[in-house]
């Protein structure tokens, strides 16, 4: 397949070789958007990050659509996003719809995500839809902005859509094998670059690096600086396939037990914490691996990305 253009300032950001940064917005059951406008705001004023994320309905739940939070950031901050659209809650034909909405809104990057099912969920009586899967969907971009067709082949008018996408990896599947042929699978149908599940162990984040390096794919290599030791115990115990460092749990637990009551106290320990976990990780990743950057997920936790990306 033909190497698609950098439409987008992320794909264009990696085409020149710098190690670029992704953010994370979650708009939630909202009708207000000024929260998610402040992140994205914060996020644009380190100038360290190239584009933000805005999760679909992560772990099943009930969400804001994507879409419209994806548009306004970029037409109310001038932060470019990553819309993730999940294959759960659309068949073909919304599918569709929804990108070609998205494109005249002047969206430039997509991840395709499968979604986590329903049954994990606030509505457990919800029936996904999965129609396609993520790999297919990944096939119904290529045909959008490669050939202007839909999924049946039938021309768009106006001719092709400008943008660019990407797919999920989990670095902490076991065995690795399956990932990394899943992922292949979805480099064959065109994908532009590769955003990871977060990682905690350097180590074995670099292996799975490395792995990916066969299919000749920007990485950009997931991390979750921690804000509370509730978000790390929770991820710890209900987010499938990953697991928080029980060294890192407990700093956490004791960080907020030692500072009950001082928040500035509480909140300076936590960032304490989690930059002087995720600095000289982060600087591993940029010196010794081949990962175009990383992709940080640090959901309402702005006030880290300062010092965090000082030197990135």
């Amino acid at each position: 397949m033909a190497k698609r253009p950098a439409y987008s300032n992320l794909c264009k950001a990696i085409e020149e070789g710098k190690f670029v940064v992704t953010g994370e917005l979650e708009p939630k059951k909202i009708l207000d958007l000024s929260e998610i406008l402040y992140s994205a705001e914060e996020m644009k004023k380190t100038g360290k990050i190239v584009a933000a994320n805005v999760t679909d309905g992560p772990q099943g739940d009930a969400y804001m659509s994507s879409l419209v939070p994806s548009y306004l950031v970029q037409e109310k901050v001038g932060m470019e996003t990553v819309w993730q659209v999940t294959v759960r809650d659309r068949n073909r034909v919304a599918l569709f719809g929804d990108v070609i909405a998205g494109a005249v809104l002047g969206l430039k990057n997509i991840l395709t995500l499968t979604g986590d099912h329903t049954a994990l969920g606030d509505h457990k009586r919800g029936r996904p839809v999965y129609d396609i899967d993520s790999t297919q969907f990944a096939e119904m971009l290529s045909m959008m902005i490669d050939e202007g067709t839909d999924y049946e082949g039938n021309e768009l008018e106006g001719g092709k859509i400008k943008m660019n996408f990407g797919c999920v990896a989990n670095p902490n599947s076991n065995p690795r094998e399956p990932e990394i042929l899943k992922v292949g699978r979805k480099v064959e149908q065109g994908i532009d670059f590769i955003q990871t599940q977060t990682a905690f162990e350097v180590d074995e984040a670099k292996d799975f690096l490395k792995d990916l390096e066969q299919l000749h794919v920007p990485v950009l290599l997931g991390v979750f600086p921690l804000k509370s030791y509730g978000i790390a115990w929770y991820f710890d115990k209900f987010i499938p396939g990953v697991s928080v460092p029980k060294d890192l749990l407990k700093m956490l637990k004791t960080a907020e037990k030692e500072n009950k009551g001082n928040k500035p106290a509480k909140y300076a320990a936590i960032d304490k914490i989690n930059l002087e976990y995720f600095e000289p990780f982060i600087k591993e990743i940029k010196k010794n691996t081949k990962a175009a950057g990383i992709h940080c997920m640090a959901v309402e936790y702005e006030r880290l990305f300062g010092p965090l990306l000082k030197d990135f």
